[in-house]
């Protein structure tokens, strides 16, 4: 046989699959009716391993193949079977509830909580989303997402991640627990600077006082520096405050350059980032679940099964509709061995035909499916 024959049996082989398929599938609700009725759950696991074993012995040298098919035919039939069974999913709901309520203008003010001090890159960034936005200022993270839970701010502005430092993991943790809405996101050039008191040498800084995100920023800078200690803070505008209020000679603060001015400080060293592609992206945090016209960036936390191709089958989901994921990040499980969570970002919108069907999948596949937003970043 030359390759266009062999190609011609293929197309008639898969002809063959493709209704053996459709019957299986067929079978498969029928299987589902049943269960319905008799309140029978959605999982057999010895039914399956019985159809496995049995393609294991038939196999031979192809075995490892044959099983990884089956598997396979055998979780459409279950996600089959899980939308007969269940009908809509929490993520429908609150995804209608989003596209009901979108509207075309983000707002330009509003109540703002955010962390650190004035002259902070959040204070920043804070600015750029509500040019006439009421700001307040909070000491942590999760005193952000307080102020929102309590209603005293309607917004709040965080960091979720850097292009040299990685996510801020603190942030998802938050995300987690508090369960808010993304309706915004904003990326700024991060310009770290080294400050301390006027006249101050630098051969005679002793300490130097900044955000963790930014000590790991600028690591490069700090490890040629001799003889010095770096203390973590909130904020690097805190830092930036604590030298100026201090007594001591020899401290200094990594903050960004108008820290200088605002508090009276001297920049010793300028942009000492170990990275001029430095950006930071805020993030701004709603307790209501919303979307603008012109969101087209997804981000969910997802968690899934600790077996091989669990994550498989979650990634393959998207990717089905051409939907181009652009973070994926996995964090462990406090207090699980080897388990992991997932940080995923997707260019999509819920208005795009089959994203709702798919994150639908996504949250009967997994054991565990958080949508934090649809959102537009400026």
């Amino acid at each position: 046989m030359d390759l266009k024959d062999i190609r011609n049996h293929i197309d008639e082989i898969d002809d063959q699959m493709l209704s053996l398929f459709l019957e299986r599938m067929a079978c498969s609700e029928e299987v589902a009716k049943y269960k319905k009725e008799h309140g029978l759950p959605i999982l057999n696991r010895a039914r399956e391993r019985e159809i496995l074993e049995k393609v294991r012995e038939k196999s031979g040298d192809k075995e490892l193949y044959t099983h990884q098919f089956f598997t396979t035919l055998m979780n459409l039939s279950k996600a089959s079977q899980s939308e007969y069974l269940t009908g809509d999913t929490q993520i429908k709901e609150l995804t209608e509830k989003m596209l009901s309520s979108e509207e075309s203008v983000f707002p330009k003010t509003g109540m703002v909580a955010c962390q650190g001090v004035e002259g902070g890159n959040s204070q920043v960034a804070a600015d750029r989303l509500f040019p006439r936005g009421n700001l307040i200022f909070v000491k942590t993270f999760e005193a952000v997402f307080q102020a929102v839970d309590s209603g005293l701010c309607k917004y709040g502005v965080v960091p979720i991640e850097n292009s040299s430092n990685g996510s801020v993991r603190a942030v998802y943790e938050l995300m987690q627990k508090y369960r808010f809405s993304i309706l915004r996101s904003t990326r700024l050039w991060i310009h770290h600077t080294l400050l301390a008191k006027p006249n101050t040498k630098l051969e005679d800084i002793r300490t130097i006082y900044s955000h963790e995100q930014a000590i790991g920023q600028c690591s490069a800078y700090l490890n040629s520096l001799k003889n010095v200690q770096i203390i973590p803070c909130e904020n690097t505008a805190s830092a930036a405050k604590a030298v100026a209020d201090s007594s001591d000679p020899h401290c200094a603060a990594i903050a960004s350059s108008p820290c200088a001015e605002l508090y009276g400080l001297d920049v010793l060293s300028d942009r000492i980032q170990d990275s001029e592609n430095n950006y930071t992206r805020f993030i701004c945090i709603s307790k209501e679940p919303k979307m603008y016209e012109g969101a087209d960036h997804i981000s969910l936390i997802v968690s899934c099964d600790h077996r091989p191709g669990a994550l498989h089958e979650i990634l393959s989901k998207p990717a089905a509709l051409g939907i181009n994921m652009i973070k994926l990040e996995s964090c462990p499980v406090s207090g699980r061995n080897f388990e992991f969570i997932f940080f995923i970002e997707l260019e999509a919108s819920l208005k795009e035909p089959g994203v709702i069907p798919m994150l639908e999948e996504l949250e009967r596949s997994s054991q565990e499916l958080i949508l934090l937003g649809n959102y537009d970043e400026v």
